[in-house]
């Protein structure tokens, strides 16, 4: 098996945007507020380390979305904004793969190992997670380092934003990816050891 670390392994940070700060346009309540500051951790560790990372920032097609191009809430969270020089990847939809060159840039690096942190646990960090482990990736998702919003049922329902992260992270885990939280992925790293 391979490890964690001689894989060079890439870290696809999704949708940390500033539009998200609008809790009350999302639902009214997100579970885990240090998401971000754990992102930034891993984020801190690839780039002391020169190791891949990808920016993928969600531009909605609706222009009165607060996630649309031009408009504020569109911009990288000051705590893991890009770089110069740092891969931004924009996408209109959940799937950081549709209608991106994330997959081909993947290849084209040879990199077979991704990391995903971001926003929101249960629409485009799941929905990236599932594609890379269809697509043969192998795939951590980190759960300390994504969040959820509250949901509505069909039948009119109320799931608090920690049950619908925690059953996100459920149906995902050991099926397209491996969930894991930021300590046990640095601990990994450092020392080198195998995730699977």
């Amino acid at each position: 098996m391979k490890t964690l670390s001689n894989t060079n392994p890439a870290l696809i940070l999704v949708d940390i945007q500033q539009g998200f700060d609008n809790i009350s346009y999302w639902g009214g309540q997100r579970n885990n507020p240090d998401a971000e500051v754990n992102a930034r951790k891993l984020l801190d560790y690839w780039r002391a380390n020169n190791l891949p990372l990808f920016h993928i920032q969600h531009c909605s097609v609706n222009p009165k979305s607060m996630l649309a191009e031009g408009n504020s809430g569109n911009a990288h969270k000051e705590i893991v904004k890009p770089l110069p020089g740092e891969a931004v990847i924009k996408k209109s939809v959940n799937s950081s793969f549709i209608g991106t060159n994330l997959q081909q840039q993947l290849d084209a690096a040879g990199i077979d190992t991704v990391v995903i942190v971001g926003l929101t646990t249960e629409h485009c960090v799941s929905t990236t997670a599932r594609m890379a482990g269809n697509f043969g990736y192998h795939t951590i998702v980190v759960a300390d380092a994504t969040a959820a919003f509250a949901k509505t049922g069909i039948k009119g329902e109320h799931y608090d934003a920690e049950t619908i992260h925690l059953t996100a992270l459920a149906q995902i885990n050991n099926e397209f990816a491996t969930v894991l939280n930021t300590d046990e992925v640095l601990q990994a790293l450092k020392k080198n050891d195998d995730f699977l």
